[in-house]
């Protein structure tokens, strides 16, 4: 047995990568080499990365999974948010929409308010008309911004820099591709001087 150390934080990736050691020692592989190769791996943009943006009055990390969301990877987002230390900020989940979830689309929204998780994160802005569920379900000191489209959000941070995110923060950005909440992603990005690579902690 050896430690396995990997750079991205989530039970998800976690158990993603056991997953994949076992299919190696299945087959016979190098398992230490299979770990090194984990330890380095980072998912690609918009699924989970991690990144520090640098704005005039400070700096906040950013966490970008804008590209696709369902009620199972909206959870473990919000567990890698929940566990998340802040620089003297706050946990902010921006959330657009999930789609494609049918009929019960509107309970499926707003059950998001009861996880575990969202006991430690402290604001939450919901982009869409299903997120309107959830916003609703929330209590009232955790709900922050509401609007129809993610463009909307990305307008207000135009208009008032520190509305979405502020120095010290952690601010998650989750939701189905078709929610366009990347938008927002794209909008915090350039409140920065630039972007670096956020320390990660697993």
């Amino acid at each position: 047995a050896f430690p396995v150390r990997l750079a991205t934080p989530g039970r998800h990736f976690a158990a993603n990568a056991a997953g994949a050691l076992a299919v190696v020692a299945g087959i016979g592989g190098d398992l230490q080499a299979a770990a090194d190769g984990l330890a380095s791996w980072l998912p690609p943009g918009g699924r989970g990365t991690r990144e520090t943006v640098r704005t005039p009055a400070g700096a906040f990390a950013l966490i970008d999974d804008a590209y696709n969301a369902n009620p199972a990877s909206l959870a473990a987002a919000l567990e890698v948010l929940a566990a998340a230390a802040p620089a003297g900020g706050q946990r902010v989940a921006i959330l657009g929409d999930m789609l494609e979830l049918g009929p019960d689309e509107a309970a499926l929204h707003a059950a998001v308010a009861a996880l575990p998780a969202m006991a430690a994160i402290d604001r939450v802005h919901c982009a869409g008309p299903r997120m309107q569920h959830l916003h609703a379900a929330l209590p009232a000191a955790k709900r922050g911004f509401r609007a129809e489209t993610a463009a909307e959000l990305a307008a207000l941070l135009e208009a008032d820099p520190g509305a979405l995110a502020r120095p010290g923060d952690v601010v998650l950005v989750k939701g189905s591709f078709g929610s366009r909440v990347a938008t927002v992603v794209d909008a915090l990005r350039r409140l920065g001087q630039g972007a670096a690579p956020a320390t990660q902690d697993s």
